[in-house]
């Protein structure tokens, strides 16, 4: 796929000329869209060069929450960064906030975050952030849109796109008027016909605001915002010829880029996914644990800012790894996926955005477990066969979906506990101490103090005449089975997880 650069050699938002990949939101991957004209066309960030990923999270271990939170970084883009980040720190310490003095339940509470890109252009960018929070019985979900300016390099919230406050209150009428159009099951509060600027964990009533390929501009409001809850993701879409005279100097910028974009065609797939072959390493077989000491190093959320060094590291050192990679991480930055995979390490699926499996149906269960094993296959040409469930949280429905997928669960029974940082030191005392013949060892790529502790895990272990297997050669020619809860390889598989 032909790339170019723009900007003038910074590094940022390098997309394809034809405006290939962009992803088309779907209610089976996530992101609920009742219909047209709603529905927004997202770019595939393969296409944007100088994009990585940051993670903020907790759970694997000890406590009483768990937290994931997933957001872009751009080269070239300081401001956008910085809010994107300092949003992700609001959020992280508002939960913490809400849930410390809480007794501790099953399932835990949860924050999620993840992202997309609503727009990505020489003209335009826009990250829109998805929330989901579960306390209780269900989960409640959010958006949150930033946009940056290419030209100026400032960034802004949704409203930006907007030229000043009276352009605002005419925007809330003409948004006003499409809600009362879905009945009396929507109902829009006196701030949305004022406009007013009503915080809301941080946000406002027209935080969420990006254009769909006619250039009408979809306005999104949270669960529960203008309706009842079990609504879900109420969006409208206010026509190009009325919200035309209401733009600010970027939000027409943005608005012709979208419309560029679909006049050149942009909805071609970056990846093609495939079934055939199953995921393999490329050097299985040339060890026999059944003859000598071997562990399984596995690193999970990735592929993140460290894990090119990661990979450095472990083929200087000749060691081979099994990778469990979030489907969000994986297409942003597929060129780290398919080192994995021609390096000799093994890649697993840990999910599309790393919620807590235990707490979703099956259809979610099998819609983002499909999404990810599609994206990773299209990206080294072999479907990955081994779920890492996120936190480790597992279930029989999620049993029976991953058995019904040809799916083998794997877990761990040495945790470094990197996830509550610590020195490189400490991770790698942890795992010498607690390794074994057959030990599947929990790691995190995402943390820069992990990959610090590799060569120092990698020395200690090889001088106590251990190898460095993927998770299957394990299991030797007994083999792993579709359906079954995988913690260490000298025990026998679990044939179904337990609650």
């Amino acid at each position: 796929m032909h790339k170019s650069r723009f900007f003038s050699g910074i590094a940022l938002l390098a997309l394809s000329a034809s405006g290939c990949g962009l992803a088309v939101a779907s209610p089976e991957r996530d992101v609920v869209v009742p219909a047209e004209p709603t529905l927004i066309d997202f770019v595939d960030p393969a296409t944007v060069i100088g994009l990585s990923t940051r993670t903020l999270t907790e759970g694997d271990s000890e406590g009483s929450r768990y937290v994931h939170i997933n957001y872009p970084e751009f080269a070239g883009a300081d401001k956008l960064n910085r809010e994107l980040r300092d949003q992700a720190e609001r959020q992280l310490q508002r939960f913490r906030t809400r849930t410390r003095d809480a007794e501790p339940v099953s399932p835990r509470p949860e924050l999620n975050v993840d992202w997309q890109l609503a727009a990505a252009s020489p003209d335009a960018v826009a990250v829109r952030l998805r929330t989901g929070e579960f306390q209780g019985e269900s989960w409640a979900n959010s958006t949150r849109t930033f946009w940056f300016d290419p030209h100026t390099r400032e960034a802004t919230g949704s409203t930006g796109l907007l030229a000043g406050r009276a352009a605002l209150v005419r925007l809330a009428t003409l948004v006003k008027e499409r809600l009362k159009e879905r009945g009396d099951e929507v109902e829009p509060g006196d701030e949305v016909e004022r406009g007013d600027e009503v915080e809301r964990d941080g946000g406002d009533e027209f935080d969420s605001m990006a254009f769909n390929r006619r250039g009408d501009l979809v306005v999104e409001f949270d669960d529960c915002q203008v309706g009842p809850c079990s609504l879900g993701r109420v969006a409208v879409a206010v026509p190009a010829e009325q919200v035309e005279p209401l733009l600010s100097e970027l939000g027409r910028q943005a608005q012709r880029s979208v419309r560029e974009n679909r006049a050149q065609g942009g909805d071609k797939p970056s990846f093609t996914p495939t079934t055939d072959p199953d995921a393999v390493s490329n050097r299985a077989g040339s060890v026999d644990c059944a003859k000598v000491k071997c562990v399984a190093l596995t690193f999970d959320d990735g592929p993140g800012p460290y894990t090119g060094r990661l990979l450095d590291l472990l083929r200087r050192e000749r060691a081979r790894a099994t990778f469990f990679v979030v489907g969000s991480n994986a297409t942003a930055q597929p060129a780290l996926v398919r080192r994995m995979s021609t390096e000799g390490h093994l890649v697993g699926n840990h999910t599309w955005a790393h919620r807590d499996l235990s707490k979703q149906g099956s259809s979610k269960i099998t819609d983002t477990l499909g999404k990810t094993g599609d994206v990773v296959s299209g990206i080294i040409g072999q479907m990955p066969k081994l779920v890492r469930p996120p936190y480790g949280a597992v279930s029989q429905q999620v049993g029976n979906v991953a058995r019904e997928m040809g799916l083998s669960l794997v877990t761990w029974d040495v945790d470094t506990d990197d996830q509550n940082g610590g020195k490189a030191g400490d991770i790698a005392e942890r795992a010498v101490r607690e390794a074994h013949p057959g030990a599947i060892i929990l790691m995190h790529d995402i943390h820069r103090e992990t990959v610090d502790a590799v060569p120092d895990i990698l020395k200690r272990l090889r001088g106590k005449g251990y190898s460095f297997v993927t998770v299957p050669e394990l299991y030797g020619s007994a083999g792993m089975q579709a359906g079954r809860l995988y913690r260490s390889g000298n025990e026998l598989p679990r044939k179904q997880p337990l609650t």
